[in-house]
């Protein structure tokens, strides 16, 4: 079994998690207490990885990032490299592309708060801020470990998405998903099947945890003093 795509894939995977809640609370927060009534648009535009064929996003992510672009523009003025078919690239890819995983999980988990804790926390002069901190993000720990968890395993297992943006550069943007693909491509079945056995038990043990912390599993046993 070839390490090095699935070493990548984890650092991949672990980057666009950490983005992911820096980014996905805040709009969680917004979507969860915000009152404008246009919000279903922006909720429509998180979504829409959801529902838009991965390489329909890869393309025009791909196209938005290149150096005929603003973005690509600028990354290339300020870091010295194109953003397509880099390990940066495929990040801000990744981070579009699992960003529902995160940023739903965390609004459901925001709105189910106790709005008079909220409340009862405004009245004894606790800012909006402080109130987030002390109520709101203790009372959402498991939301917060499910987007985390969830947008985790869902950068592990992307392949279109990651060859429309990065290719296929072993070490830079070769992941674990198309070295699979490029095995059973070669024939090479054995290393396709090890390779995608591993990924099968990792995911199994991601979603073992997102259950285990929304149905609180261990709680049914009894406790032993």
């Amino acid at each position: 079994m070839n390490w090095e795509p699935i070493i990548l894939t984890a650092k991949l995977a672990s980057v666009v998690s950490v983005i992911l809640v820096i980014i996905g609370v805040p709009i969680a927060y917004w979507i969860s207490f915000s009152k404008w009534r246009w919000k279903f648009l922006i909720e429509a535009v998180v979504a829409l990885p959801l529902v838009l064929p991965p390489t329909v996003l890869g393309f025009y992510i791909l196209v938005a990032i290149s150096p005929n672009n603003l973005i690509g523009r600028l990354w290339v003025e300020l870091f010295g490299a194109t953003l397509p078919f880099s390990f940066s690239g495929l990040v801000i890819a990744s981070v579009f592309y699992s960003l529902p995983f995160a940023v739903q999980p965390f609004a459901s988990s925001f709105e189910t708060v106790d709005r008079r804790l909220i409340e009862a926390a405004w009245t004894l002069g606790s800012s909006k801020v402080k109130t987030f901190f002390t109520i709101i993000i203790p009372l959402s720990v498991s939301g917060i470990i499910t987007g985390i968890v969830l947008s985790f395993a869902h950068t592990l297992g992307e392949f279109g998405v990651v060859l429309m943006v990065g290719g296929n550069i072993p070490g830079v943007t070769r992941t674990v998903s198309i070295d699979i693909y490029d095995n059973v491509q070669a024939l090479k079945y054995s290393e396709a099947a090890s390779t995608a056995f591993f990924l099968l038990i990792v995911s199994f043990l991601i979603l073992s945890i997102v259950y285990a912390v929304n149905r609180k599993v261990w709680s049914v046993w009894p406790q032993r003093f």
